[in-house]
């Protein structure tokens, strides 16, 4: 008897359904894109940006270039040192956090605002990475923009920098050392006697024969420098006229140094990344602000009044007893990194060479920028996830 070989049954296991990542935190690259296009796609938005990151540096800089071609015995050159600090920390710092912030501020309403945040929900996507989505689409249009304006600032700044260094209202050779400078005084020294700035103290070197100096000669105007002289004094020879404006060549030496026909290298790049900073705040902090409040009008109205008022304010006036709580202004933590070569952004600078910005350490600063990163991106997205649809 023979028996039929056997058949292997293979056991056939249906096809598993591909897994759904809709609930996952981490926002795709599709989420990221749409963002993006919904943003880009409010014009007025984006001519905003467009005019005051773009619009706003480039006719200045056109207008003193025009200028300057046209009449420069008028004019000073359209760009340097001078401009450069200028612009970037009296335009492009301030008004550079205000729309990043207006943005932030679209981006974290327009869903509530124009009635979609239903619809997202429904779709089962995870709230937090509908939220986290919105920062690196922010940022991808507010960074670039930034960038762009910066770089037209540099070129110009670079290349249209004047050919002589004006100190004191005086043209003067830029570059030199201390040495070079007492020689080049030697060489004028009407120039450097009626327009250097000269401090005498009790500790100043032949400070009497500076005075004297002072009361014998005339500047350009006809006008004498210092009081009339005393009657019978003998007044300084020539050689002695040209050692007092050697001596203050090399007093005012350090204010001389500190001063630049065009910025540096190293200057321009710490600037870059400082207004880089001062915008992904402000788009960072619209963004949780607005998400929080569910509108964009109030916001954006609360965060020019910090920017413009509240800051400059509580960073440059110590009031007592609450004095740890204005280190915590994101503004004065930023100003403590803000690079050396650029004056005061609230429109002011140091008095006698001692900053006016409330105290405050390095390290301090960064963890006040980093909480306040962290914080508003939570809090928006804390909001989102615990707002009903």
């Amino acid at each position: 008897m023979t028996t039929p070989p056997a058949v292997a049954t293979v056991a056939t296991v249906p096809n598993a359904a591909p897994s759904d990542h809709r609930g996952s935190p981490i926002p795709t690259g599709a989420m990221i894109t749409t963002r993006f296009m919904e943003l880009r796609k409010r014009r007025g938005l984006m001519i905003a940006l467009i005019v005051v990151n773009i619009g706003l540096p480039t006719v200045f800089l056109v207008i003193r270039l025009l200028a300057h071609a046209i009449a420069p015995k008028s004019y000073g050159p359209a760009g340097g040192y001078d401009i450069f600090t200028n612009l970037v920390a009296g335009v492009m710092y301030v008004f550079g956090f205000i729309v990043a912030a207006t943005l932030g501020c679209a981006a974290g309403s327009v869903d509530l605002t124009e009635g979609m945040f239903r619809h997202l929900v429904v779709t089962g996507r995870s709230r937090l990475a509908l939220y986290l989505a919105r920062i690196p689409a922010g940022l991808a249009i507010v960074v670039p923009l930034v960038a762009i304006g910066f770089t037209i600032v540099c070129t110009v700044c670079v290349t249209a920098a004047p050919a002589k260094l004006n100190f004191d209202g005086v043209n003067v050779p830029a570059g030199l050392s201390r040495a070079g400078l007492a020689n080049w005084a030697e060489g004028h020294p009407d120039e450097v006697i009626c327009n250097f700035d000269t401090r005498l103290g009790p500790s100043t070197p032949n400070a009497s024969e500076i005075n004297s100096v002072f009361n014998n000669v005339r500047c350009g105007n006809g006008v004498q420098f210092g009081p009339p002289p005393v009657s019978g004094g003998a007044k300084p020879t020539e050689a002695e006229i040209r050692a007092v404006a050697a001596q203050i060549a090399r007093m005012d030496y350090a204010d001389y140094a500190s001063q630049f026909l065009s910025p540096s290298d190293s200057l321009m790049i710490y600037s870059g990344l400082w207004i880089e900073l001062e915008a992904v705040i402000g788009f960072t902090v619209g963004l949780g602000l607005a998400s929080l409040m569910g509108q964009r009008t109030v916001p954006v109205v609360l965060l020019i009044v910090l920017e413009l008022i509240l800051t400059p304010i509580l960073s440059t006036n110590v009031i007592p007893h609450v004095i740890n709580l204005q280190r915590g202004v994101v503004g004065l933590a930023m100003a403590h990194l803000e690079p050396g070569g650029l004056p005061l952004a609230f429109g002011g600078n140091s008095r006698g060479g001692i900053s006016q910005l409330v105290p405050e350490s390095t390290a301090v600063a960064a963890c006040v920028i980093a909480a306040w990163l962290v914080g508003w991106t939570v809090l928006g997205a804390w909001r989102m996830m615990t707002r009903d649809a």
